[in-house]
């Protein structure tokens, strides 16, 4: 059962709070339920088209060529929430258009799927109680590059927004199963450092694992615990 605060941010009355296992354990369920489904096995990397497809099931609309320009020179993501109907769903036009972009496009799908899968159901029952939408307009969220993997807490629709991103992309047991057997080879015990050798290494492994920037397969290794200082007990004992 989700448990719900108070929302400091003034969206809503009340916010779900959601601790990161849930999350992870919610994640790998919706992404190997929908692999399963379409492919009959469940690989990793998830192919960029998949992450497409998986939002436009749950999702009005999915525009992967929109101009969103107006909204800021780093805004490469939007989802839209519209009074009786499906989010629609934007993403900027460039990270489509240009290979070199790839990872960043996949990070950017997940991420408005996470807004799509946990939060449109929040705008849904503020419409119902009268408390959004009054003059008919759409609700946004615009994500900017800079919180696309790694939002403050203090901003917990984009936080939780940037963890599902990576829960979907990294899943839990798999990412654990390759980081078990990586300090197992190295005879390393406890977190790594994000400096150290073995920590370059361990970043490129699940950036190749899981096609992501070495940037989200940091972000993901941190919060996971498995970078961190090298000191403690061993995660995987």
């Amino acid at each position: 059962m989700v448990l719900y605060v108070k929302d400091r941010t003034g969206r809503f009355g009340e916010r779900p709070y959601y601790q990161p296992g849930e999350l992870d354990q919610e994640c790998e369920k919706i992404i190997r339920s929908y692999l399963q489904d379409k492919h009959g096995v469940v690989r990793f990397p998830v192919d960029t088209e998949d992450l497409k497809s998986l939002i436009e099931r749950d999702a009005y609309e999915l525009d992967c060529y929109a101009d969103l320009a107006e909204y800021g020179a780093d805004v490469e993501g939007m989802t839209e929430f519209r009074p009786g109907k499906k989010p629609l769903v934007r993403i900027s036009g460039r990270l489509t258009e240009d290979q070199r972009f790839e990872n960043r496009l996949r990070t950017t799908l997940t991420h408005e799927y996470g807004h799509v899968k946990f939060h449109a159901y929040l705008f849904s029952l503020n419409q119902e109680q009268g408390l959004l939408f009054q003059s008919g307009a759409p609700q946004r969220l615009i994500s900017k590059r800079e919180n696309i993997i790694d939002a403050p807490q203090a901003d917990w629709m984009e936080w939780q927004a940037g963890y599902i991103c990576g829960a979907i992309l990294m899943p839990i047991s798999f990412i654990r199963k390759l980081a078990a057997d990586f300090v197992s080879s190295r005879n390393h015990f406890g977190p790594i450092s994000p400096q150290s050798e073995n920590g370059r290494h361990i970043i490129d492994l699940i950036s190749r694992e899981f096609q992501v920037s070495q940037d989200a397969a940091r972000v993901r290794l941190l919060k996971l615990g498995i970078l961190g200082h090298e000191r403690g007990p061993s995660l995987f004992s």
